[in-house]
């Protein structure tokens, strides 16, 4: 019974997934100007005007280049190409180096601040590209950006990364991500993605400088990001590492539960690897606070009481990674039900890909883009090649 629950899980994945690389192959570019539009709505329609982000074109590029993985499809990898040719040419700074947070329609650099998160993702990105085969400049562009963030980003006083800088790695008054977030000079999220990008990094480059910063992120997670307390991630702190803030991300939680291991696992050291995995058990419990046990899926904050997509695609992973390590398979049924949930509540059936969330009340929110500057094709697609990697 299981093995058939199991197998009908990764089909449905393995179909999931190519639904969305096929709407984002059909929508998301731009035929005018080229690279891809800076926002997409609910129906599909494009807004040619819109800003285009690092972030989404960056998740763009690792996404179709992780498809070529479990997709035998020449088109991922062309649109991966397509993707990389456009970051190159556009986003990276000629001058400075690292990449612009945002360029223009027209392709013109439009907001110069390199904030860490975006060179992250860049990095993320360009190293999934040569991972796929793409050409080795992807590999110097991924190096390259490691090289930037560790110049100017990491602190050898405390300990991990500052959150931006302006475009020639000056300090900034106001280096918060977003207008929703708190203006702390370090962030859990930057550093949880850094972890993510040099991961991804030190599978095609075995650095020692590389493999010796991973190391240590890790180790940050541990002394500072996760509350040893309560299992969550602690989300805002002043530059030595004292908490600002309250607030409790349970996607966050579930997602840094599986990249932690990974990243561990990446660097093959047995002893860190059952280390981040006894943590990660202890994270997914954590995590598991968020559910709602009245439709199986999990809440974005807990301040917050509305069902974002990226919350419940990395639920389907963290709570499966937390079954794989300990066999309680509760935490296979958190996976699943959050899975359900998504079919059910988050799943366009008229116009493809996901919404962007639901209220408490199961209401669409609206306003939210399909494509924008933060939603992108990276977390529902990797949950399905995760989910169908470690079911095979």
């Amino acid at each position: 019974m299981k093995a058939s629950r199991l197998a009908t899980y990764r089909h449905d994945l393995k179909q999931e997934l190519g639904h969305i690389l096929d709407w984002w192959s059909k929508y998301a570019p731009d035929p005018e100007h080229g690279g891809f539009y800076g926002r997409i709505d609910n129906l599909n329609q494009p807004d040619a005007a819109a800003p285009r982000g690092v972030v989404l074109n960056s998740r763009i590029l690792w996404t179709f280049a992780a498809a070529t993985r479990t997709q035998l499809d020449e088109g991922r990898l062309t649109m991966a190409a397509y993707s990389f040719d456009y970051l190159q040419k556009h986003f990276i700074d000629p001058e400075y180096g690292g990449v612009y947070w945002s360029v223009g329609p027209d392709g013109r650099p439009l907001n110069t601040r390199k904030q860490i998160y975006g060179l992250a993702f860049a990095l993320y990105g360009f190293a999934e590209y040569y991972r796929a085969g793409g050409p080795k400049t992807a590999l110097d562009e991924a190096i390259a950006l490691f090289h930037w963030i560790e110049k100017y980003s990491f602190d050898n006083v405390r300990g991990g990364y500052l959150e931006a800088f302006a475009r020639d790695g000056a300090p900034l008054a106001e280096p918060r991500l977003s207008a929703r977030d708190r203006n702390d000079p370090k962030t859990m999220n930057t550093h949880l993605h850094v972890l993510e990008a040099y991961t991804n990094l030190y599978r095609v480059w075995q650095d020692p400088h590389l493999a010796q910063q991973l190391r240590r992120l890790i180790q940050v997670f541990w002394d500072y990001i996760v509350n040893p307390l309560s299992g969550h991630l602690c989300l805002f702190f002043d530059t030595g590492w004292a908490p600002q803030s309250d607030v409790i991300s349970y996607g966050h939680d579930i997602e840094a539960a599986w990249l932690l291991p990974e990243a561990a696992e990446v660097l093959g050291d047995s002893a860190l690897i059952q280390k981040c995995r006894d943590l990660a058990v202890i994270m997914a419990i954590a995590a598991a606070r968020g559910l709602d046990e009245t439709d199986g899926g999990l809440w974005f904050e807990n301040h917050i009481y509305e069902k974002h997509w990226w919350v419940q695609a990395e639920a389907m992973v963290g709570f499966l990674n937390a079954w794989q390590i300990s066999g309680e398979e509760h935490f296979l049924e958190k996976s699943l039900s959050c899975w359900h949930f998504t079919q059910k509540h988050l799943l366009d059936r008229a116009n493809g890909e996901w919404y962007w969330g639901v209220d408490a009340k199961h209401h669409v929110m609206p306003g939210e883009d399909k494509a924008g500057f933060w939603k992108c094709p990276y977390h529902n697609s990797r949950a399905c090649m995760e989910v169908m990697e470690r079911l095979h």
